[in-house]
C-alpha cells in the first residue's frame, strides 16, 4: 500500500473510533451517565421488604405493613420551628432536639431519620403539616406486622442498626434493620432481601425535582426468602393462653421430624410491641422488668432439675446395664434409706415392680436401682462417667443446636466433676443418690426435656428440634435437622417404660387428666426449688403407637406435676390430635387458674402502653 495513504486511514480509523465511543457513553452505558449528573442527584435507598414467615399449615406469622419515618436534611433547617414540630409530632421536644443534633452530626445534606415506624393513621394525621416546615419530609417504608400476638420468643424482633451494630455487620448501613433475636437473627440472611435504588434529581438546595431520567436507573428491591416454620399457629396460641398468669415454658416437638409445634415462654410477649415508634419504650419496660423477665426464653435459657420424669431415663440405664428387669421389686417403706442417708417417698405404694414404680413415681425404687449402675464398676467415678453417657445420647447436656441465636446447655455431672467436689474418687453410690430422682446437680432446659420425651416415643432415637421446615419452598438445608442420633439404650428396653407412663394416666399421679379414647403417656415431676414452692413438671407423649407429639412443661412454683402441669399437658394432646377439647371444665380451670399470688407481682402483659 502506498505509505501516503496510511496516514488518513489511521487518523480516520481513530476518529471512528472516538464516535463510537462517545456513542457508548452518551447512549448506552448507564454509568457514565450517573457519574456525569452525580453532582445534581441524591441516590435513595429503597428498603427491600422482610420475607414472610408461616406456620406449618400457612398462617401468616410475620409479614410487612406500610411505615413512615419522619427525616429531616440538616441543611434546609435554619428557621425551623421545633416547638411546633415537637407537637405535630406528639414527641417530647427534648427528644426532637437530641435528634436534630444528630442530624447535624451525620451530615448537612443528606436525610436523617429523627423518627422512625408511623402508622398510616399516624401519617394521615400529620402529612399536611409536615409540609410547613423546610427541610422536614415523610419517607415511605414497611415495617414488621405480626398477625397473631403470639410466639414473640420465637419470632425475635428487627432492631435499627446503629454504630455498634455496624461494627458486628459492616455490610449494612445506619437506618437499615436486621433480625437482632429469635428467627429473625437466626435467618437474617435469607429474610433481609436485597435493597433497590432510587436517582433523585436535586437542586443548589439540595430539593428534590423529580426523579432523574424518569426512574430508568432505579433498581427493585428484591424481597427476602419466605420461611415456613414447624410451629402449630393454634397450639403455640393455646400453651399461651394455658400459661397465662403462670412463670415457666411449654416446648411441643413431633418426634419423627425434630419439628417444634410450640415454644413458649412465659410471661410472654406480644411480637407487634417491639415494631415501629413505640418499639423502644416498649422494649426498656419489658427489659427492666427483673422479676418476670418476659424477653428471658425460658424455653431454651432455664435450667432446672429434671425431677421425677428422669426417672424414666433412670430405669432405661439400669435396664441397658442389666441390673434390673422388668418383674424386679422393691418395697417402700417411707423412702430409701442407706445409714443415716434418707430420701423421702410420698407413693404409698408398698411393693412395686419396673412399671409400678414409673406410674407411682417411687423414689426408693429409682435410689435402688441407680446404685446397683454405679455399684457394677470398680469405683463410683467409672459408674457415673458410664451413667452421664447414657444420659447425654438423650441430647441432655447439650445446647441441641436448635435454629434460635441462644440457648444453654444444662448441666450433667461426670466421674471428673465429682472427684474434683470431694477432692478424692473415694466417694459412693449414695453420695450421689439424689440424681436417681433427677435432683443434686443434674440441670435441664425445657428443650432438652421434651427432646428427651420424642427419644423415648421413638424408642432410642431423635432428630435435632428445628423451628424453620422450609426456605422458599425448599426443605431446611441445613443437615443436622435431618440427621437421626441413637441413644444407647436398645429399642426392647423402651416398651416396659411406655406401658408405665401410660399407667400415670391410666391409674398413677396423672389420672385425673386421663383422657378417654386417647392413650398417652407421661410423667409427673416436682422439681425442688430453693426459691419458693416447688415447680410443677411433666414430660408427655401421645398416641403411644406412631407418636405424633411429645412435650415438656414446667410451670414455676406449680408445687406439684398433677396440679398444672399434666392437665396443660393432656389438653394440648387433645387440641392437637383430636382437634378439639371436650372438657370445658378443666380448660377453664387452667386458663383462668394465676400463681401471680405466688410470685407477688404482676404479669408484663398488663404493663405495656398501649402501641
Amino acid at each position: 500500500m502506498n505509505r501516503s495513504r496510511i496516514l488518513p486511514i489511521g487518523v480516520l480509523a481513530v476518529l471512528v473510533l472516538f464516535i463510537l465511543r462517545l456513542i457508548n457513553i452518551q447512549l448506552i452505558d448507564t454509568r457514565y451517565t450517573l457519574d456525569a449528573a452525580n453532582n445534581a442527584q441524591r441516590i435513595e435507598k429503597i428498603y427491600a421488604p422482610r420475607g414472610l414467615m408461616r406456620d406449618r399449615n400457612g398462617t401468616v406469622l410475620a409479614t410487612n405493613q406500610i411505615a413512615f419515618d419522619v427525616e429531616v436534611i440538616a441543611s434546609r433547617l435554619s428557621n425551623l420551628d421545633t416547638v411546633a414540630l415537637a407537637r405535630v409530632l406528639g414527641e417530647p421536644l427534648a427528644s426532637i432536639r437530641k435528634q436534630l443534633k444528630k442530624a447535624l452530626i451525620q451530615g448537612r445534606y443528606r436525610p436523617f431519620a429523627i423518627l422512625r415506624g408511623l402508622t398510616v393513621k399516624d401519617y394521615a394525621s400529620i402529612q399536611e403539616q409536615i409540609a410547613m416546615f423546610e427541610g422536614v419530609q415523610l419517607r415511605k417504608r414497611s415495617f414488621r406486622k405480626y398477625p397473631m400476638p403470639i410466639g414473640g420468643n420465637v419470632m425475635g424482633y428487627v432492631g435499627e442498626v446503629n454504630d455498634y451494630l455496624m461494627t458486628r455487620h459492616p455490610e449494612y448501613d445506619l437506618g437499615d434493620y436486621l433480625g437482632i433475636s429469635g428467627i429473625e437473627a437466626s435467618y437474617e440472611t435469607e429474610l433481609r432481601g436485597i435493597a433497590g435504588k432510587r436517582y433523585i434529581t436535586v437542586d443548589n438546595r439540595n430539593r428534590d425535582v423529580g426523579s432523574f431520567a424518569k426512574g430508568r436507573y432505579d433498581e427493585q428491591p428484591a424481597m427476602g426468602a419466605e420461611l415456613q416454620l414447624t410451629l402449630d399457629a393454634e397450639l403455640q396460641a393455646l400453651a399461651e393462653e394455658l400459661m397465662r398468669g403462670k412463670r415457666g415454658s411449654i416446648v411441643a416437638i413431633e418426634p419423627s421430624t425434630g419439628e417444634i409445634l410450640a415454644l413458649v415462654s412465659s410471661p410472654a410477649y406480644d411480637p407487634n410491641a417491639l415494631v415501629g415508634r413505640y418499639r423502644s419504650r416498649n422494649y426498656t419496660i419489658l427489659y427492666r422488668d427483673s422479676v418476670n423477665k418476659p424477653l428471658y426464653d425460658r424455653a431454651v435459657l432455664a435450667e432446672y432439675p429434671p425431677g421425677s420424669p428422669f426417672k424414666i431415663l433412670n430405669a432405661l440405664i439400669a435396664l441397658q446395664e442389666g441390673v434390673v428387669q422388668e418383674e424386679t421389686q422393691y418395697t417402700c417403706i417411707d423412702g430409701y434409706h442407706f445409714g443415716s442417708l434418707h430420701v423421702g417417698c410420698h407413693c404409698k405404694a408398698g411393693t412395686l415392680d419396673l412399671r409400678g414404680s414409673i406410674a407411682k413415681s417411687c423414689n426408693n425404687y429409682h435410689c435402688q436401682i441407680f446404685k446397683r449402675v454405679l455399684d457394677k464398676y470398680p469405683t463410683a467415678s467409672l459408674g457415673i462417667d458410664a451413667w452421664s453417657d447414657h444420659v447425654k445420647s438423650f441430647g441432655l447436656g447439650d445446647f441441641l443446636g436448635v435454629d434460635l441465636p441462644t440457648g444453654r446447655k444444662g448441666f450433667v455431672p461426670t466421674g471428673e466433676y465429682f472427684n474434683k467436689v470431694y477432692r478424692t474418687d473415694r466417694w459412693k453410690s449414695p453420695t450421689v443418690i439424689s440424681l436417681a430422682i433427677g435432683q443434686g446437680e443434674l440441670l435441664v432446659t425445657p428443650i432438652q426435656l421434651a427432646n428427651m420425651a420424642a427419644a423415648v416415643a421413638n424408642r432410642g432415637w431423635w432428630i435435632r428440634p428445628h423451628l424453620v421446615r422450609s426456605i422458599d419452598g425448599t426443605p431446611n438445608p441445613n443437615p443436622e435437622f435431618s440427621k437421626v442420633h441413637r441413644t444407647t439404650i436398645d429399642p426392647q428396653n423402651f416398651e416396659v417404660i411406655i406401658a408405665g407412663m401410660n399407667d400415670v394416666f391410666e391409674s398413677g399421679t396423672a389420672r385425673a387428666s386421663r383422657l378417654e379414647g386417647l392413650l398417652m403417656a407421661g410423667k409427673t415431676g416436682t422439681a425442688q426449688n430453693p426459691h419458693g414452692q416447688d415447680h410443677s413438671i411433666f414430660t408427655a407423649f401421645a398416641p403411644l403407637d406412631k407418636p405424633q407429639i411429645a412435650l415438656a412443661i414446667i410451670v414455676e412454683n406449680g408445687y406439684w406435676g398433677s396440679r398444672w402441669a399434666a392437665p396443660i399437658a393432656s389438653l394440648m394432646m387433645e387440641s392437637y390430635l383430636n382437634d378439639t377439647i371436650t372438657r370445658p371444665d378443666l380448660y377453664r380451670r387452667m386458663v383462668e387458674g394465676s400463681l401471680t399470688g405466688e410470685y407477688r407481682v404482676n404479669q408484663v402483659e398488663t404493663e405495656l402502653p398501649p402501641y
